[in-house]
């Protein structure tokens, strides 16, 4: 990988790092393929049970890089929509990943770093990091990205967040729900493995289901589609071996076979 630092860890905890400190990460259409081509390998791995995609250096991301940009603004409307097609597909790919997702934030995230927090399950922050959805200060706008800033942070701050292109802080930003928790730049690491040790309680097909089933559900009425959506796949989910395991190490008072001794401690 030329963009891209990848660590496999203990239980099938895996770290994806962003690696152009030197441009604070910004991604262009090589850092793109390489985060397409690794979450669909990772989310294929039947030994990865969490991911966390994180930066190296002084920020997360800074979005798109401007040569990247540069180039885009002179190429045929053809290459640009080609280009924007790959950059979808990277973003649907890691929001549709079956494993959980976990955005490590440190520094900035501008443009696209927010659409990468923003298509992760979950994130957590350090209290010095800064957002921006920028694209409007260089003439364009978050086109791409805003499906998952508004699933995410809601309609009407998605827009707001879009049309100022103003920088917020992480307390803002989990105020409106873009990211989860804000900890202090030293405590970082601890607080993502927090999460990650809870994820490691839980059943890893059951986490697959979860994301499958919870990308299908509409905000609002409850319609009939969604109610026989919900029963035919709990009731299909009852009967696996996943399931079978879960209810009798309950029952049986003793962790289930998907917990190691180190995910107890």
């Amino acid at each position: 990988m030329k963009t891209l630092a990848v660590n496999h860890g203990a239980a099938g905890v895996t770290t994806v790092e962003m690696a152009r400190p030197e441009v604070y990460n910004a991604f262009d259409e090589t850092m793109i393929a390489e985060l397409t081509e690794v979450f669909t390998t990772l989310g294929q791995d039947p030994s990865v049970r969490v991911i966390v995609l994180a930066g190296q250096g002084k920020a997360f991301s800074a979005g798109a890089d401007l040569q990247w940009m540069k180039r885009a603004s002179v190429a045929s409307e053809a290459d640009n929509l080609d280009d924007a097609r790959r950059f979808a597909a990277m973003l649907q790919r890691i929001d549709a990943c079956p494993k959980p997702t976990i955005a490590r934030v440190h520094g900035v995230a501008l443009g696209g770093g927010v659409g990468l927090i923003c298509a992760c399950d979950m994130a957590v922050v350090s209290d010095d990091a800064t957002f921006a959805a920028s694209e409007a200060r260089f003439g364009i706008l978050p086109s791409v990205i805003g499906p998952y800033l508004t699933n995410a942070v809601g309609r009407r701050p998605a827009r707001r967040l879009a049309l100022l292109a103003s920088r917020i802080g992480a307390v803002e930003a989990q105020r409106i729900g873009m990211i989860d928790e804000v900890v202090t730049r030293d405590g970082l690491n601890a607080a993502v493995q927090t999460r990650v040790d809870e994820l490691l309680r839980n059943g890893p097909d059951s986490l697959a289901e979860i994301k499958a089933l919870f990308s299908q559900l509409p905000v609002g009425e409850v319609t009939e589609a969604t109610r026989e959506l919900t029963a035919r796949t709990i009731a299909r989910v009852r009967m696996t071996e996943e399931a079978r395991e879960g209810f009798g190490a309950f029952l049986d008072k003793r962790p289930a076979a998907w917990i190691s001794n180190k995910d107890m401690a």
